[in-house]
């Protein structure tokens, strides 16, 4: 009977997990298909005829109409979508209008330095905020520390709403101009990380220190943690190895959306800093008019959150199985 009993636990579990691995990748195939559609209806979106605007107002009219054809632009819209999604199966992501490389070498070439720099800024909100928001809510648990909460809050919702450029331009103007203590521009030095990794972690480094806060209060308050206090453990044991990992369940989904976001974050971080990065790229090929770098990368900033996004649903659901449960 007890065996029994076992067996349809496993099948109701496997059958769960089934359910939700379907659904995740469903949801998954059609949001990269609305990402890889939005990137090819942006050239065609766009006013103007992008082969002109690349080759200049003064290229010959053969050029631009033998460069037309080469393209594939005056064929109908349908037959263009379906060749757009042949060529990505196939890894072929087209050339520049400008420098006539590969766009996947572009890509190759700047993307190293755009998940460096989002990774490093999210290490470092991480570090910043896990410190902070378990001391902040250790010292407030109960009502106690009013004056703390305040003034922890304040400091974490401004420093959560100020956009990341104005604190970009803020450290450029201490730290880079009136001090001259840190460069302002390239990834030459170890230097010259300090202010745009710092400038991209201390928004999101607020807002998970106040999630984290927030969670470990109500955490401390729950029955386990008396039973625990009640057996005299101590008090590393308690917060450390009974408190935190309960706590941190949301600020790591959050973490992990925040990361997501932070790679997003880089186009205009790296812009402010002249970072050789994705961003800066984009930037200047939408000046350039070179839209299939500019789509090429737009479905590389894409797929990276609809993947950052399916990997914090998975961690999520390994962590509380009970997630899968509530979703049915």
């Amino acid at each position: 009977m007890t065996t029994t009993a076992t067996a349809v636990r496993q099948n109701l579990w496997a059958n769960d997990w089934m359910r939700f691995g379907v659904r995740r990748l469903g949801r998954l195939l059609v949001s990269l298909w609305v990402v890889v559609t939005a990137s090819f209806l942006m050239i065609h979106l766009i006013p103007g005829d992008p082969v002109r605007a690349a080759l200049g107002p003064t290229a010959p009219a053969e050029l631009v109409a033998a460069k037309r054809a080469a393209l594939g632009l005056d064929d109908p819209l349908w037959r263009q979508y379906g060749a757009y999604i042949e060529r990505l199966f196939n890894g072929d992501l087209g050339s520049s209008l400008v420098s006539q490389l590969p766009v996947s070498d572009v890509i190759a070439q700047r993307l190293p330095a755009t998940l460096t720099l989002a990774v490093l800024a999210f290490v470092l909100a991480v570090t910043i905020a896990l410190p902070i928001g378990v001391g902040v809510g250790v010292l407030t648990r109960g009502g106690r520390g009013r004056r703390t909460e305040l003034a922890f809050t304040a400091g974490s919702v401004l420093l959560g709403i100020v956009p990341d450029f104005l604190i970009g331009v803020g450290l450029v103007f201490v730290f880079g101009v009136s001090l001259s203590w840190l460069p302002v521009a390239g990834n030459q030095s170890p230097a010259a990380y300090v202010l745009p990794v710092l400038c991209l972690a201390l928004g999101p480094a607020a807002i998970l220190a106040r999630i984290l806060r927030v969670e470990l209060v109500s955490v401390l308050d729950a029955d386990f943690i008396r039973t625990a206090r009640a057996k005299r453990l101590p008090a590393r044991v308690v917060y450390l190895r009974h408190a935190l990992p309960n706590a941190a369940t949301a600020a790591l989904t959050l973490g992990a959306l925040i990361l997501s976001s932070m790679v997003a974050g880089t186009v205009l971080i790296e812009n402010v800093f002249s970072w050789p990065g994705l961003g800066m790229t984009i930037v200047q090929s939408i000046l350039d008019k070179d839209y299939p770098v500019v789509q090429g990368i737009v479905l590389v900033y894409g797929m990276g959150v609809l993947l950052a996004n399916t990997v914090v649903d998975v961690t999520l659901a390994l962590l509380d199985p009970r997630s899968i449960i509530r979703e049915d």
